[in-house]
């Protein structure tokens, strides 16, 4: 009778302990993204939009670094997002905006990391005044390819571990070049429609993934992360290119007008705005 207790107990305590590694990062998720939302009330604060609109300077350099998100994938370079949002960003500042894409299509986290340490985009680094990152996606692609899907799971903590890592490496170094940058981050998002046999699984883990950016985010002053899912997801899989994965011209300007929305509605930093004072 004990051993039926116990058995039942530790099927209890795995049961609950499977819970909390699946939903308690999507419960830390929702909790940052509302810490994000402004509160509707007076403020002296600037948002985003108005605080590149009161800069002195008339041209805002936007360097975007990253794999085939940032880069553009079988798409030209004007329905790039990144394109598409800085033509957004002069409309709404009356700035000149410059942009500057870095993408490289399959890059890891770990090999940006490398090319950002070893210096290769000091320069374009220190000359920008906005910084659009994303990167990650990859890190999953190739350990799923490696193997098969189980087995790529069961590496899932470590793969994530590692992408922390570089994500907090990369923006370290980003900010040391460059403490007055805005640095813009995008969630990753799940492309699958809901009756794809791993559509679930990917749904429950990608919190887990997004957690990691919203951390770093927290933890480097001046950063937004654009709310790609609020867009890109199975609801609007006409957004979705033919490869059923990357955004299409469509899925583009969607990802560029969420990344405004933010821009108008989120406040810099009291930091940063003291930086521009002296």
């Amino acid at each position: 009778m004990k051993i039926i207790k116990y058995f039942l107990l530790l099927i209890l305590i795995s049961a609950l302990s499977i819970s909390a590694w699946i939903y308690y990062p999507q419960y830390q998720l929702n909790k940052m993204k509302q810490e994000s939302t402004p509160v509707n009330e007076k403020t002296n604060k600037l948002t985003y939009i108005d605080y590149y609109r009161t800069s002195p300077d008339s041209t805002i350099n936007h360097l975007a670094l990253g794999d085939s998100i940032i880069r553009g994938y079988r798409i030209s370079e004007e329905e790039n997002f990144i394109s598409q949002f800085s033509s957004k960003l002069g409309a709404e500042t009356g700035k000149k905006v410059v942009s500057q894409n870095e993408g490289i299509i399959g890059i890891t986290s770990e090999r940006l990391n490398v090319l950002v340490q070893d210096g290769v985009f000091d320069e374009e680094i220190k000359d920008a005044e906005l910084i659009t990152l994303n990167v990650g996606g990859n890190d999953i692609l190739k350990l799923v390819k490696k193997s098969d899907i189980y087995s790529a799971l069961k590496s899932f903590d470590s793969l994530q571990g590692g992408f922390s890592k570089n994500l907090s490496e990369i923006t370290t170094r980003i900010k040391e070049l460059n403490p007055k940058a805005t640095i813009v981050f995008l969630e990753l998002y799940n492309p699958m429609p809901t009756d794809h046999q791993f559509y679930s699984l990917a749904d429950k883990l990608l919190p887990k993934w997004n957690l990691m950016i919203y951390e770093t985010a927290k933890n480097t002053p001046s950063s937004i992360v654009v709310q790609t899912t609020n867009v890109i997801n199975s609801d609007n899989l006409q957004y979705l290119s033919s490869d059923g994965v990357h955004p299409n011209p469509l899925g583009n300007t969607a990802i560029s007008s969420q990344m405004m929305e933010q821009f108008k509605q989120q406040h810099k930093a009291d930091a940063v705005l003291a930086n521009r004072e002296k």
